[in-house]
Order: C-alpha cells, then sequence, then structure tokens
C-alpha cells in the first residue's frame, strides 16, 4: 500500500483567447516515476509540451482533461468556466484524490481538500503536468475546429487575440466558436469594429 497521499495537481488552459473552449486537466503524478523537464506550459515550446504529454500520460497514477464550453462561458463568465472545466477533471479522474492542489488563486468546489497556489504551475510538479495536458489538448482541439471554421486561423494563433486573428475577425464577423461576452467580439457584434485593437 502506498503511504503517499493522492494529491491531484490542476491547472487550466485557454482563458485569454477570443475563440474556442476552456480546457482543464488534472493529474496525480506517481513519485516511483518521475518526469524530468516540468515545467509552465508557457515556458515550453509546442514541440517540448507534444513530447511531455504521452510521458505524463502514461507514467501518471490517473489523469483527465475537461472543457468548458464557448456556451458555458458567454454563460457564466470565463473564470466560472475555467474552475467547472477544473471542477469536471478531478471529478473524471478515475480515481478520488486526498488533496488537490489548483493553480491560481481561486479554488472549484470539490468534495475533497482544495487549495489555491499562485503560479503553482512554476512550483508544483503536478501542476506543471496538468497545465501541459491542458495546452495540449486545446491546441489540438483548435487544430479540429480550424478544419470547420476557414479563414479565421485558429490553427496558427489557437484563438488568441493577435493581429491576423482580430484582422479576420473584422473580416469575417465572429462565427460560432467566437466569445461574445469578451469585449473585441463584443464591440464588433455591437457595430461598434473602430474600438477593437488593430
Amino acid at each position: 500500500m502506498r503511504e503517499n497521499p493522492l494529491i491531484a495537481g490542476v491547472d487550466e488552459a485557454g482563458r485569454g483567447p477570443l475563440a474556442g473552449p476552456v480546457a482543464a486537466a488534472a493529474v496525480i503524478l506517481d513519485p516511483e516515476r518521475p518526469i524530468a523537464g516540468l515545467a509552465d506550459s508557457k515556458r515550453l515550446t509546442p514541440l517540448q509540451r507534444e513530447a511531455l504529454n504521452p510521458e505524463i500520460r502514461d507514467k501518471a497514477l490517473a489523469f483527465a482533461v475537461a472543457f468548458a464550453s464557448v456556451e458555458e462561458i458567454d454563460r457564466i463568465n470565463i473564470l466560472q468556466a475555467s474552475l467547472l472545466a477544473m471542477q469536471r477533471a478531478v471529478e473524471n479522474l478515475g480515481v478520488t484524490p486526498q488533496r488537490v492542489l489548483v493553480d491560481g488563486n481561486r479554488c472549484p468546489r470539490l468534495a475533497c481538500e482544495v487549495e489555491a497556489i499562485v503560479r503553482g504551475d512554476c512550483s508544483v510538479p503536478a501542476i506543471s503536468a496538468a497545465s501541459i495536458l491542458a495546452k495540449v489538448a486545446r491546441d489540438r482541439e483548435m487544430l479540429v475546429l480550424d478544419g470547420a471554421h476557414p479563414g479565421y486561423g485558429f490553427a496558427r494563433h489557437k484563438g488568441y487575440p493577435t493581429r491576423e486573428h482580430l484582422a479576420a475577425l473584422r473580416e469575417l464577423g465572429p462565427c460560432v466558436l467566437h466569445r461574445r461576452s469578451f469585449r473585441p467580439v463584443r464591440l464588433l457584434l455591437e457595430g461598434r469594429p473602430a474600438g477593437m485593437p488593430s
């Protein structure tokens, strides 16, 4: 029987984009199978994340990835949707963790003990692992959605408000993937594209 408590790290990806879902992952690492190179996903290159993603999935005691949809983001706001995705990820783990460590300063509602750790994705390996799984899963989802909604460049910018994305948004208008509660999209829908950043 393991003496180490089952501690899950949780993080999200995709709070800042103007389009697409927000993703979250929960990971319980195996202390007996350490993973080298874990770090905040934003500090890693796409190639590094893609290399670590299968290793985390192979070596972790448990992991799960979950999403909150664009409709949920617009209905309950991005913070609450991120917390909802985190809650879903933990509930989908298959095993119940004794403790959950979440990146940031807000905690999702969970049945077990939960603690928020600011910059936890830089200091807690399980949170780093979760940030990588969430980022890879969301990027792959945006690649799929790019094929269904061509012209916006989702495969390149993943929905973030780049110059390319904002130009496409002005030219084509919002599609069903765009978060209507986010200011640049909302201004365009209100007929005020001049208020959009360029």
